[in-house]
């Protein structure tokens, strides 16, 4: 879809002679049937006379097309500014043009991510170089009119307010320049930007090109879909065992015969370690080898991270990253946009989506975008407040939507050593579930409680060495201090020595893999749906055990935390409800940070008592002075 399209001419006029922002604004209520948001418009009135400038008094061709707001049809993304043309060879050429109204920005160590100033304070976002470069990416292997029909794009960002400051072209930024180069305020940098797009357009428009692109069928490339399979091909940790070689081919064959008359909806249920995201992923890979139009969704940033690296065996994002999706991204898609959506950790989803909760329900907008959807769940990984994948939940969803549900699990645990009696006992002993197994009598799996959160630190720190495959993790419980000052420590305990950082900052969702990472501190939002070697944990003030019986205390959660964000919104009116759900939350994020190892789980508890009680509940087990 695309919100203005004019030739260069026309763009010029609407731009000096009229309100540019209005006759947009316009072409938006009609085609996007809402209403532009102030900072949309804003943007139109600051940013687009700001490029309308740099062809003003120039001569470039009047009859090449232009396009704002261009919507790349199998996502939310939106294109800031399009020109077509041809290059001196008479060759079609697209140029993307990424426009900010940035005027600072700062560097960050997390691959192709600046921080910038919003409205509501500094956030995180992407480089607008790979940004604009993604764009492109997504085109190039998506469109088959852009992949088959020989057309040349070009990506650029124009900072018109942004001065020479050295941030964005800082070297550790430079293969994204070189991809999509940026241009930013002056008179200098402006006749750089009109340089480049002669470059690529010296005439006009021939061929219809933006009607083309607009209307052209989307699927993957058959390189994309090549590159794909090669990339997971070898890669024994993908390789699918017994039921889920089954539960793959089921929910293959349920996708490729779904259509928007016959929609599927296939819910995958599995524990933790069962093997859901390596069924996931694989079906993501044979999607696309198939030229099905799919991505793997999830809420939590880290897996999306973590795969997109894996697959992609370089140490930069590629156009793999274009196949993973957050949840919230499917609020504004067309219906059956995709024809699958494999939806991994769908206990995570949320009933509203973007900034300012906007969304209906994540559920309805995922089902709704996709002739077949799969999600995969573990109902007791919930672990925060707005989590409202269930199993009835979606099941409902569906019928409403006329889909066909088919439901198939995982049981086999590949985690934990293989133990579900581990994991059984685990239930039983936070007080999830009674179960056979009040005591641990698991033989192949190292679990370990420690008297001191030091004395534990220093042993992951040794395992590690090995492989790089383990971490400390903890309970939310300490503030997130060195957000703001970098030299800050956040998890002290100090009667022991023992002080380290939270993880959020330089790693991002590639925490579990970086190989410095073990000198920080994990929590439930940078290792859910991850796995290493060994974990250990530190369980806080949140959670306790009194006379035996297990006791939670939300009120000990930092106040930072956003897991429960409506517990005491909640209490005022219903204290029974409110302290049940925390309750479930708090536990279910003990359970799962605690199953996060193949091999072993070292746990630290501040609590004496409840370091006692889960000694004695693991009698016979090797247990740390």
């Amino acid at each position: 879809m695309i919100i203005y399209q004019e030739t260069l001419e026309g763009f010029l006029r609407d731009c000096f002679k009229y309100d540019i922002e209005d006759i947009i604004a316009a072409a938006f209520r009609r085609q996007a049937r809402r209403m532009p948001s102030q900072s949309e418009s804003r943007a139109w009135r600051n940013s687009l006379p700001a490029m309308g400038r740099i062809f003003q008094d120039e001569d470039f061709p009047v009859d090449c097309g232009v396009a704002v707001e261009y919507v790349i049809t199998q996502s939310a993304k939106r294109v800031d500014f399009l020109l077509t043309g041809q290059d001196a060879e008479q060759r079609d050429q697209l140029l993307i043009v990424e426009l900010k109204q940035w005027e600072a920005a700062e560097k960050t160590t997390m691959d192709g991510i600046v921080v910038t100033r919003y409205g509501q304070g500094p956030g995180e976002t992407r480089h607008p170089s790979y940004q604009a470069w993604s764009y492109a990416s997504l085109l190039k292997g998506f469109n088959e009119m852009v992949y088959e029909g020989g057309i040349g794009v070009n990506p650029c960002a124009y900072l018109h307010n942004y001065g020479t400051d050295g941030v964005l072209s800082d070297p550790f930024y430079a293969e994204y320049l070189e991809l999509a180069p940026i241009f930013l305020k002056g008179e200098d940098e402006r006749a750089k930007l009109r340089k480049f797009i002669r470059q690529h357009v010296r005439y006009g428009e021939r061929n219809k090109l933006l009607y083309r692109i607009e209307s052209g069928r989307i699927r993957p490339s058959k390189g994309l879909a090549d590159a794909l399979t090669g990339m997971l091909a070898g890669k024994q940790e993908f390789v699918l065992i017994d039921e889920q070689k089954s539960v793959y081919e089921i929910a293959l064959h349920l996708a490729t015969r779904a259509n928007a008359e016959q929609k599927q909806v296939v819910i995958v249920e599995g524990g933790p370690g069962t093997g859901k995201s390596v069924v996931a992923i694989n079906l993501l890979v044979a999607l696309n080898a198939r030229r099905l139009v799919s991505k793997y969704v999830t809420k939590n940033s880290a897996p999306r991270a973590v795969f997109e690296r894996v697959l992609s065996a370089t140490h930069r994002k590629t156009q793999i990253a274009n196949l993973f999706a957050s949840s919230g991204e499917f609020m504004e898609t067309s219906a059956n946009a995709f024809d699958v959506l494999v939806v991994d950790e769908a206990h995570r989803l949320n009933e509203k989506t973007g900034p300012f909760l906007e969304g209906e329900n994540q559920i309805m907008e995922i089902i709704g975008s996709a002739k077949c959807s799969i999600f995969f769940i573990d109902e007791d990984q919930r672990v925060t407040w707005k989590d409202i994948g269930e199993t009835a939940e979606i099941e409902r969803r569906a019928r409403i939507a006329g889909a066909s549900v088919t439901k198939l699990s995982l049981a086999s645990q590949f985690r934990c050593s293989g133990s579900n009696g581990y994991l059984a006992w685990l239930d039983d002993t936070l007080g999830i579930r009674e179960t056979a197994n009040p005591e641990l009598e698991a033989r192949d799996f190292d679990f370990r409680v420690f008297d001191s959160p030091e004395v534990l630190r220093r042993e992951i720190v040794e395992l590690n060495k090995t492989k790089n495959k383990a971490r400390m993790v903890a309970g939310y419980c300490w503030d997130w201090s060195s957000k703001n000052n970098t030299q800050a420590l956040d998890v002290v305990i100090p009667e022991h020595g023992f002080a380290m950082q939270w993880n959020l900052t330089k790693d991002g969702g590639l925490w579990i893999m970086a190989s410095e990472s073990v000198k920080e501190i994990g929590c439930i939002h940078t290792c859910q749906g991850l796995e290493v070697d060994y974990i250990g944990v530190i369980i806080g003030p949140d959670f306790v055990v009194r006379d035996g019986n297990v006791v939670t205390h939300p009120e000990k959660r930092s106040r930072q935390d956003q897991s429960i964000k409506g517990y005491k919104k909640l209490y005022r009116t219903d204290p029974a409800a409110a302290t049940k759900k925390a309750d479930i939350i708090i536990k279910n994020t003990y359970r799962t940070l605690m199953t996060r190892g193949m091999k072993g789980c070292y746990v630290y508890c501040t609590d004496a008592e409840t370091r006692e009680y889960l000694r004695e509940r693991s009698k016979g087990r090797l247990v740390a002075p």
